[in-house]
């Protein structure tokens, strides 16, 4: 998308009006789906809007909509555009975080965890593509995790710190997704932070008993696939014996007498 083709969104996007920017959503997600690639900047811009799009929203039902209207965006797009996109918001939150004010911060808390969310479903809708999930977990450990960029905010490494296993765990229906690969940025930041209470923190959220009941689930899951293969495996050792029976068997008849 060209630089020029996504201000009128942005400008629209960050209306006074209501109507004004839930339309210009509206076109937006068509575009989005419609839209074979997307460029960084372009969807800086774009994210630069949504943004204002967010801060404008008044009252907490029509806040709440408007986040998962927001993170939803993430499905309509191909997973080129889907990791540019990714990027883009995690980057403007970075740059916006501390400008955001006390009145305000509920809603920004919620819009990061469902993007958590949804970026977490995207991955399990396209079966946890290794590239995609690499591409992912990258731009988490860039941006969203990093551990010593002085451009993303503590606060917000706090809040996706205390949220990302059990947003993991939800998106995760079927216990089949690559749980080190997708923890990986989580572990890093605990190791690597010089900031001791964010150390801290990670080890709490990695403590989770969430997160060892989801890992008990992924045990068992494995265990009665494996038993699975061996009854199945004795089933057919058991039909291949009953065929030489009866092969023996049939030997052995010397028909109807007369």
């Amino acid at each position: 998308m060209a630089p020029e083709q996504s201000n009128p969104f942005i400008k629209q996007l960050a209306s006074s009006d209501r109507r004004i920017r839930e339309r210009a959503l509206s076109a937006l997600r068509t575009y989005l789906q419609q839209t074979p690639s997307l460029d960084l900047t372009s969807a800086l811009k774009l994210h630069k809007g949504l943004y204002y799009c967010m801060w404008l929203s008044d009252k907490p039902r029509p806040q709440q909509q408007l986040a998962r209207d927001l993170a939803d965006l993430l499905h309509v797009l191909k997973p080129d555009s889907f990791l540019v996109f990714a990027r883009a918001f995690w980057q403007t939150m970075s740059r916006e975080w501390n400008e955001i004010d006390r009145w305000r911060m509920d809603k920004y808390l919620y819009l990061v965890r469902l993007y958590v969310q949804e970026g977490f479903v995207y991955l399990r809708q396209k079966k946890w593509e290794e590239g995609l999930v690499e591409g992912y977990v990258g731009i988490m450990e860039e941006v969203g995790l990093n551990v010593r960029d002085g451009k993303v905010p503590n606060g917000l490494r706090y809040h996706v710190v205390d949220i990302y296993v059990d947003e993991l765990d939800e998106a995760d229906e079927k216990d089949d997704a690559p749980l080190e690969v997708l923890l990986a940025p989580l572990r890093r930041l605990g190791k690597e932070s010089p900031v001791k209470s964010l150390r801290e923190r990670v080890q709490e959220g990695l403590d989770n008993p969430r997160l060892e009941d989801w890992a008990g689930r992924r045990e068992l899951g494995a265990e009665s696939e494996e038993d699975d293969d061996q009854e199945d495996g004795a089933d057919v050792q058991s039909a291949g014996t009953l065929a030489h029976v009866g092969a023996d068997s049939d030997d052995d008849f010397g028909g109807f007498e007369d």
